[in-house]
């Protein structure tokens, strides 16, 4: 089962090379708090996410634009973003395609999920985490 999440900060550090997204989830169980996680990304792409989220372009597209423009241009709109598993410390996403006119058409690809998230952060697009990601990401505190 999948669970819907929300971008709660990008956090960009200044002074390390060590940046983050926290994903929060979305409609908690009842009287039950939020769980949340951070995933470690590069600076590019809390950039990217930050920029997408508040609206702001470039005259030129960069690389999620560049990669928005193709998904756009073969007929498809990214649908949703799952954050799949957590191996290794590692997380990772699949990157949901749906063809504009045909809607049976989809398609899951591979992606980090930073990559991800800072292509569907223009659209508003919703963002999952699988029931497995969240019990390892955050474990319940006794």
């Amino acid at each position: 089962m999948a669970i819907e999440m929300q971008i709660s900060r990008v956090l960009m550090s200044e002074t390390h090379d060590t940046h983050f997204v926290e994903l929060r989830e979305a409609e908690p169980a009842e009287s039950a708090a939020p769980r949340s996680f951070p995933i470690q990304i590069g600076y590019a792409e809390a950039a990217a996410i930050e920029r997408r989220l508040l609206g702001q372009s470039f005259p030129r597209p960069l690389t999620h634009d560049l990669l928005d423009d193709v998904v756009h241009t073969l007929g498809f709109r990214v649908d949703r973003i799952t954050i799949t598993e957590l191996r290794d410390h590692t997380f990772h996403a699949k990157l949901h395609l749906r063809h504009r006119d045909i809607p049976a058409r989809t398609h899951a690809v591979d992606a980090r999920p930073s990559d991800a998230i800072a292509v569907g952060a223009a659209h508003g697009v919703p963002i999952f985490a699988a029931e497995r990601v969240l019990d390892a990401a955050c474990p319940a505190s006794d």
